[in-house]
């Protein structure tokens, strides 16, 4: 079985006699290490699909499982702490906190169910030192530029050694310099990582640089043209 499997899936909004189908027996496998960019027109369900596979909204039918857990049978809890463990998020807006610095920022995964240990703090400095920001732990969101947030967001997905990272949008409020750098530092993620990486994006050129393609098109991921 694949580390993400995703088999026949189906959301659907509206009364019964009047469904939208955005979601249509969509289907997915992939492994740790591989990288998978969504192009498709807004409106297309780009986002709905990375609510469902973020354990963020339930599909109406089909199956998920992330190693073999489908966690839409937990609870809510179950869910968040199983969101915790095995997913990361990247967002277009980056969400951090501003009144944290960098590091705390960084460590916001692990003092959800627990305390930063002295390893998880290691980590943290470490994977900031590797998207270059080991010279400005000490900074809040507001002292960097938006590249450089978004880049804290990204070291913020790794920290838990996730099996999945979803980014939404991660260059859209970047400029074309930032952007490049961004896109480059999330195609070595997978391999690097050890993780499954999945971008939702409108930007052709980082969906070029990822491994595979597809469209997200009729509620289904088709081939890019």
């Amino acid at each position: 079985m694949s580390d993400l499997s995703v088999r026949e899936l189906c959301k659907t909004y509206g009364p019964s006699d009047q469904q939208i189908a955005v979601l249509d027996h969509l289907c997915l496998e992939m492994n740790r290490g591989q990288d998978l960019a969504v192009i498709g027109p807004s409106g297309s369900g780009k986002s709905t699909l990375l609510q469902i596979l973020g354990v963020l909204d339930p599909p109406s039918s089909g199956l998920v499982q992330l190693e073999g857990n489908d966690p839409f049978k937990l609870d809510e809890n179950q869910q968040a702490k199983f969101r915790n463990q095995h997913i990361g998020f990247i967002f277009q807006d980056h969400h951090l906190l501003p009144q944290w610095n960098v590091l705390e920022n960084t460590l916001l995964p692990s003092l959800a169910f627990g305390k930063a240990t002295p390893e998880i703090q290691k980590r943290a400095k470490e994977l900031l030192d590797r998207v270059g920001l080991s010279h400005r732990l000490g900074h809040l969101p507001s002292q960097l530029s938006g590249g450089e947030r978004e880049r804290v967001a990204v070291a913020r997905a790794l920290l838990l050694k996730p099996t999945l990272i979803l980014a939404d949008e991660p260059t859209g409020n970047l400029d074309a310099q930032n952007a490049q750098k961004i896109g480059q530092l999330l195609m070595e993620i997978p391999k690097e990582h050890n993780t499954i990486l999945i971008v939702v994006t409108h930007s052709l050129e980082l969906a070029r640089g990822m491994s595979t393609c597809k469209e997200l098109r009729s509620g289904k991921l088709v081939e890019a043209l």
